[in-house]
């Protein structure tokens, strides 16, 4: 109990000696960091996903257990559900960012579409979580909300990239095959209200935007990194509108190191213009965007460089996500 106690003084969201809240009730913010401190469980409204691996050498570990979870050993073909990175379309023009965010406030001003809680998305990724194998395989998640408050949550496995074929999937501490479409979870939460991000309506002008994402993902600063972990995180939780998606647009083409790549083909069959940000990680983050509206339709990561000991090469997926309306 004394070690509990001594992490829980040392890790106090609002100290004594701060200049806000010290005696009195804390703040949402502060409550958040308490939940995730004392319980270390994303909150009901938050998606359960596996906490992914930003050093290089700690991914490739994650990599090496995937290979032999699947085949039997570190070395030798690559895991069967492992997607092919997505690439960008020889001699295809990049526009700048600055161009579609331009384009996406022209688009965004008759505000439709419009904001919609919930999320419609297909996502593959390596990760680490306890108790099963690091990986998560494809699957597709829909998630709506009901005037009251409440909301559904479905999810089934399926591979854009292999429509109609069995997918591979963890069945506890095993994986197996299933059926394309085959439905994993199906979940119906009560009612359930806020003001602090994800719950609270995210905003279209693009300061108040940028504050909701910072406190989204607790930071302070929202480096282009923490900003593309941010837009993952609210994609995850809202479909965005026009407006929104327009105000995520400029946000985006104020961030340093976003390097415009050309026009891609996702894995839903649609054209972008992809952005990519090589992180000091070893991760190579590719934001896709629809260049008429700013809408994000996807972000994917691989590894930027080989390592044969674990069967790792660059370009090789470490996960990604396609988000629809």
């Amino acid at each position: 109990m004394a070690d509990e106690l001594d992490l829980l003084r040392a890790a106090d969201p609002v100290p004594a000696d701060g200049p806000h809240f010290g005696d009195g009730p804390l703040d949402h913010t502060a409550e958040r960091h308490l939940v995730r401190l004392l319980h270390d469980t994303p909150h009901p409204w938050r998606r359960t996903r596996p906490r992914l691996v930003w050093s290089l050498a700690a991914a490739l570990v994650a990599v090496a257990t995937v290979l032999t979870v699947l085949l039997g050993g570190p070395a030798g073909t690559r895991a069967v559900a492992a997607p092919r990175p997505l690439a960008v379309r020889a001699h295809s023009t990049p526009v700048p960012l600055a161009e579609v965010a331009k384009l996406a406030a022209v688009a965004a001003q008759d505000g439709s579409p419009a904001l919609r809680q919930g999320t419609h998305v297909q996502s593959w990724s390596l990760g680490m979580s306890d108790g099963k194998p690091p990986v998560t395989l494809p699957e597709e998640r829909v998630v709506r909300w009901a005037a009251d408050g409440s909301h559904t949550e479905v999810v089934v496995a399926t591979d854009p990239s292999h429509p109609g074929r069995p997918v591979l999937t963890d069945d506890g501490d095993r994986s197996r095959l299933v059926e394309d479409g085959h439905v994993l979870s199906r979940r119906t939460f009560p009612p359930m209200w806020g003001d602090a991000p994800p719950l609270g309506t995210p905003p279209h002008d693009p300061a108040e935007l940028r504050t909701y994402l910072t406190e989204l993902i607790y930071s302070h600063t929202l480096t282009t990194p923490e900003l593309l972990d941010a837009t993952r995180e609210l994609l995850d939780n809202w479909t965005l509108g026009a407006r929104e998606s327009a105000a995520l647009a400029r946000l985006l083409a104020d961030a340093q190191g976003l390097r415009p790549a050309g026009q891609v083909t996702d894995r839903l069959g649609r054209t972008g213009q992809a952005y990519v940000h090589v992180e000091a990680s070893g991760a190579r983050r590719m934001l896709i965007l629809d260049p008429a509206t700013g809408a994000v339709l996807g972000l994917e990561t691989t590894f930027t460089r080989d390592d044969p000991e674990y069967g790792v090469r660059a370009g090789d997926v470490m996960e990604y996500s396609a988000w629809m309306r």
